[in-house]
């Protein structure tokens, strides 16, 4: 293929993979997840990954490799369906790319050039998982995980310490630097309350030991600060805790801001459990109170969504993940998610369903005993026709 051709067919066949349609699938009743991949490597733009002068590439080869797309903030922006996406290049960094769709499940175009982020303190070695939060201040946040290198153990090379970074901004364009958010503990999968609570900014927490465990750190935690320009967490609550053999156990943590509902707030979360082939990361939902954000009112067993069919493959096995949600003034849900690390997908639902799903769901009872009480309370109802 000559240097023409094969530009040629990478044009084709990129338009092709974007303007692919995307159709829903009927599932369990909750939710919808939709036919193809929102996001890939592939739909990074060619100017990105190739160097379009003949003379400098005759062979038409990648010049910076696209690895994976995955764990996109997700915000409603000028009428349009934007993600703040963690691209991953080759040399396993990521950087924040943002990429917009007119209708929320497909032709996701990103933005001409990737998000240029400033620095803050030591340069991070790796920032990913942005959660955006539109505040009632009038800023944009976006908060991530920023990893550097553990110093306290320059011998290992894969020692890592984590921290919540903070940047803010009005056009999704410009951004600017805030100090990354002080705590007693290293933490990652924080999450900005998009109102003030008591006048102060409530921050949804993980606590943790280390870099990837969380140790001591019982679960999603719940801390008031006075201000995001210097954000200090001086008292920390658990609201959403870890419990032995649940989808829950090895750890967990907040997704995107929560959804405010008639009934209360509407939460994504993630939780992970140990098993054969390593860590599983499932998608679970909870609500909290309108008048408490901190206090659970509804906490439904199980996992909401957890990896089918090609979900399962990918660069970091059986996982899915979300940091983005999408809630429409008609009360349509657009939930994003990353499988395995490796690529982005959609699924839609309502509001009015997923709390339905929240508040009829019973909790996990924590033993078999109870599950099998939980069962035949649902099977007597039908044997007497739902009455």
């Amino acid at each position: 293929m000559t240097y023409k051709e094969r530009l040629k067919w990478l044009k084709v066949s990129h338009k092709q993979l974007i303007e692919r349609k995307n159709y829903p699938i009927e599932g369990n009743g909750v939710y919808e997840r939709y036919e193809n991949p929102i996001l890939t490597a592939e739909h990074a733009p060619l100017e990105w990954r190739y160097d379009l002068n003949p003379d400098r590439n005759p062979y038409l080869m990648e010049r910076f490799g696209i690895h994976a797309t995955l764990n996109s903030g997700a915000i409603k922006w000028k009428d349009k369906y934007v993600l703040v996406v963690r691209v991953e290049g080759a040399d396993r960094k990521s950087f924040f790319a943002v990429a917009e769709s007119p209708n929320g499940v497909d032709n996701f175009t990103f933005w001409p050039r990737p998000i240029t982020m400033p620095e803050w303190g030591e340069p991070a070695t790796n920032v990913y998982d942005m959660r955006l939060t539109a505040h009632e201040d009038g800023w944009i946040y976006g908060i991530f995980c920023v990893e550097r290198k553990d110093h306290d153990a320059e011998g290992d090379l894969s020692a890592a310490t984590a921290a919540a970074g903070v940047a803010r901004t009005k056009d999704l364009v410009n951004w600017e630097r805030l100090p990354d958010v002080k705590s007693a503990s290293q933490q990652r999968n924080v999450v900005l309350h998009p109102e003030f609570v008591n006048g102060k900014y409530a921050l949804y927490t993980r606590p943790q030991d280390g870099f990837i465990d969380a140790g001591n750190g019982g679960g999603i935690g719940w801390a008031l600060v006075d201000s995001m320009e210097e954000a200090v967490i001086k008292e920390e609550k658990i609201i959403n805790l870890r419990h032995y053999h649940t989808i829950k156990e090895v750890k967990n943590g907040e997704g995107p801001h929560p959804i405010k509902t008639d009934k209360g707030w509407l939460h994504l979360a993630h939780g992970v459990r140990g098993c054969a082939s390593g860590l599983r990361y499932v998608l679970y939902l909870y609500m909290t109170s309108l008048e408490d954000p901190s206090k659970v009112i509804a906490d439904p067993a199980g996992f909401f969504m957890a990896p089918e069919g090609p979900e399962y493959i990918g660069d970091v096995m059986n996982v899915l993940f979300s940091n983005g949600w999408i809630c429409d003034p008609n009360g349509k849900v657009f939930i994003y998610y990353a499988s395995s690390d490796t690529r982005m997908h959609v699924a839609t639902s309502t509001v009015d369903r997923l709390v339905d799903y929240c508040m009829n769901t019973a909790p996990d009872g924590l033993r078999t005993g109870l599950s099998v009480e939980t069962l035949n309370k649902l099977i007597d109802l039908n044997c007497r026709g739902g009455k």
